[in-house]
């Protein structure tokens, strides 16, 4: 690494502030690397910890997101990968024809920012930023952008019925919510 960058070893121990005799035992393998040693060298290389030691990708969704295209017009971020579980999306829908659909589990929808028109049977809603809609996805339902343009929304989705529930309600949540004032109220 440091003969691939053109710098000699006295070079090195300048920038990293590491001694010549470290360094070279470093490099022939005479001496562990510990954190105290990497991180000088991550600064001076400017890499990350993981790229200095070549550590393998972790395969965590939340680390190393996988954005798809969705069929029907938009992108979906997987954000969890908990089979069985509830399941947490991203997605940026783009305008598409609603089609009503409907299967096993829970539904739970926040809006991050666009205008969502959200289908569920034979009623229409639309929603703006910061509110949020959850049903039974049975109910024959469709959701996409309301005006056309794209709508941003984070999408929970447990496959076998699981669905969120409100533990905690601030004094200030459950005044602007009648939901959550009626369970606070029974508290």
């Amino acid at each position: 690494m440091r003969s691939a960058r053109g710098l000699t070893l006295a070079a090195l121990a300048e920038r990293s502030g590491l001694s010549l005799s470290t360094l070279s035992r470093l490099e022939t393998g005479l001496r562990q690397p510990t954190l105290d040693l990497l991180l000088p060298l991550a600064r001076v290389y400017e890499l990350s910890l993981d790229d200095i030691v070549g550590a393998p990708e972790s395969g965590d969704r939340r680390i190393h997101l996988e954005p798809r295209a969705l069929a029907a017009g938009g992108v979906v971020v997987p954000l969890t990968d908990y089979p069985g579980r509830v399941q947490v999306f991203k997605h940026v829908l783009g305008p598409r024809e609603p089609r009503l659909t409907r299967h096993e589990g829970h539904a739970w929808i926040h809006v991050l920012a666009g205008t969502l028109r959200l289908l569920l049977d034979d009623a229409e809603h639309v929603l703006a930023p910061g509110e949020v809609a959850q049903f039974d996805a049975m109910t024959p339902h469709w959701f996409g952008p309301a005006d056309g343009l794209s709508v941003e929304i984070l999408h929970l989705f447990g496959p076998r019925g699981e669905r969120p529930v409100t533990r905690i309600a601030s004094v200030e949540s459950a005044a602007m919510s009648p939901t959550l004032a009626s369970d606070a109220e029974q508290a």
